[in-house]
């Protein structure tokens, strides 16, 4: 196996929704809100991890292929033979202990506020988080349990970027197949950004938290200058043929 190429993908990242990634309670301070977003450590301003992304769009990818099985369990291809032709584990890697010969396809990097929309947000002197405030009623006696979550506000902008390692792979003992399949499997992962835009990342997307969009320039560049794609990309559906499905 030897590693041919990157493809690197990078945009933009519009909240639609008040956007919520936890930072966990072992960070709360006495007086501070009850479900901080994360920040990071120095800046203190809220960014969007690369494996809150990641994990998302795998399970969402997993779902759409019909690879969730009864547990719920993470899916794994028990041959490394099997997990070259699949899509999730070829693309996402699986876990070290499977000692499966397949190396991670995508790498997503951390998702930071955009420059230009930070500057907008200080010059009007407004916050990068707001607090919104929630109750949950017990069905019977009618009182109110307040809480309240922090959220990254509608309209907040983050810088995007993905990377995409292309290998030449063996098909059989004498011939490779030139990067091939992994330029084919890339759509795959287009269709999981597109998928996530249909659902949400983060918590509490049910209850309306969480929509993103990929907004301005999706440029991808396989090493010949990047071009812009998001044309294409808003063109992706996701129904798929009922009838094709069933035979």
């Amino acid at each position: 196996m030897e590693l041919l190429k990157y493809y690197t993908l990078k945009g933009k990242i519009e909240v639609l929704t008040g956007l919520h990634i936890g930072a966990g309670s072992e960070i709360i301070e006495i007086g501070g809100m009850d479900n901080p977003v994360i920040k990071h450590p120095i800046t203190k301003e809220p960014y969007i991890p690369g494996s809150s992304l990641k994990g998302k769009i795998r399970a969402l990818l997993e779902w759409y292929e019909g690879k969730v099985n009864d547990k719920g369990d993470v899916h794994s291809c028990d041959k490394t033979e099997n997990a070259k032709n699949c899509h999730i584990c070829r693309i996402f890697g699986v876990s070290a202990s499977e000692k499966l010969e397949i190396p991670t396809r995508v790498i997503f990097r951390d998702c930071f506020l955009n420059e230009e929309w930070k500057k907008k947000i200080f010059e009007r002197e407004l916050e990068l988080v707001e607090e919104k405030r929630e109750n949950t009623i017990n069905r019977i006696s009618s009182v109110a349990n307040p809480r309240s979550m922090e959220r990254v506000p509608p309209g907040a902008i983050f810088d995007f970027e993905l990377n995409y390692r292309i290998f030449n792979t063996k098909i059989d003992n004498e011939n490779f197949d030139n990067g091939k399949i992994d330029e084919e499997f890339f759509s795959t992962l287009l269709t999981g950004l597109k998928l996530l835009e249909m659902d949400y990342l983060g918590g509490s997307g049910t209850r309306g938290y969480g929509k993103i969009k990929f907004i301005k320039e999706l440029m991808l560049d396989k090493g010949d200058g990047p071009k812009d794609i998001l044309d294409d990309f808003d063109k992706i559906k996701l129904n798929k043929n009922i009838e094709e499905k069933k035979s």
